[in-house]
């Protein structure tokens, strides 16, 4: 369950501010945010180990950032499958999707933002739809653009219920917040009220509304949240704070 916040005011001085929160099984390997990738050298972002790809990158140069998120939908066939964790490479190098095939991808949900643009592609495995999400805060979740995406058969599993309840609970506080204008300074002095949601809002992890979530999958393994991501766009930069240990507020690094 996976999310990503985006607030978006172009007449802010840092009109996009992002959240990225990456929830994996706990044993994936990973590498933190570096420039791993050599045909891409301008591209900053975490690395899977296992394919390659990532869940967030940003290109300072255009400044502009991307991140994935899992969807719902028809899984692509087995032996065409390709990874989730190309689409952010491509589209925070590139900024479009031109001559993508959705089909070899499982359903996902590919945020692109840019100072004066942020952009949503959701796939179902069926139908690719692009939407430009206007000026205000969004959020998007597993489920789709503030969980819009409903199950075809209506009925709702535990984890669409985590996350209407995850919508809930953060969607009012952080609408509520000051919106910080991050430049200089530590995390906390960057970031301001947005740190403490960062951070988990004090919800314990167990917490159905968490937004970084803990769970044990018993027989499967331990499921939640690995990072989180605080990305901040203006016309003439990037800042990028990360924390490798969802909740610490002493593990947040400046990475640009």
């Amino acid at each position: 369950m996976c999310t990503a916040i985006v607030s978006f005011d172009p007449s802010s001085p840092v009109p996009v501010l992002l959240v990225g929160v990456r929830d994996e099984f706990l044993v994936r390997a990973w590498e933190p945010p570096g420039r791993h990738w050599p045909d891409r050298p301008g591209l900053v972002g975490g690395r899977d180990r296992r394919a390659g790809g990532t869940w967030l990158a940003v290109d300072p140069a255009a400044p502009r950032a991307a991140t994935v998120l899992n969807g719902r939908g028809r899984d692509a066939p087995e032996t065409a499958r390709s990874s989730r964790g190309e689409l952010p490479l491509r589209m925070a190098a590139d900024g479009k999707l031109d001559g993508l095939d959705p089909a070899r991808f499982d359903p996902f949900h590919l945020l692109c933002a840019e100072p004066d643009a942020v952009r949503l592609w959701s796939w179902d495995g069926v139908a690719l739809v692009e939407r430009a999400l206007g000026p205000g805060l969004h959020m998007v979740v597993n489920n789709g653009l503030e969980g819009r995406d409903r199950r075809e058969d209506g009925h709702a599993d535990d984890g669409d219920q985590h996350m209407a309840e995850r919508l809930a609970y953060f969607r009012p506080r952080l609408a509520a917040a000051a919106r910080p204008e991050p430049r200089d300074g530590t995390a906390a002095q960057a970031w301001g009220q947005w740190l403490a949601f960062a951070e988990g809002a004090g919800l314990p992890r167990t917490d159905p509304r968490a937004l970084l979530p803990l769970v044990d999958l018993a027989g499967t393994g331990v499921w939640g949240t690995t990072s989180v991501s605080l990305v901040a766009l203006r016309a003439d930069g990037v800042r990028y704070d990360f924390s490798p240990a969802p909740g610490d507020p002493d593990a947040w690094t400046q990475v640009i």
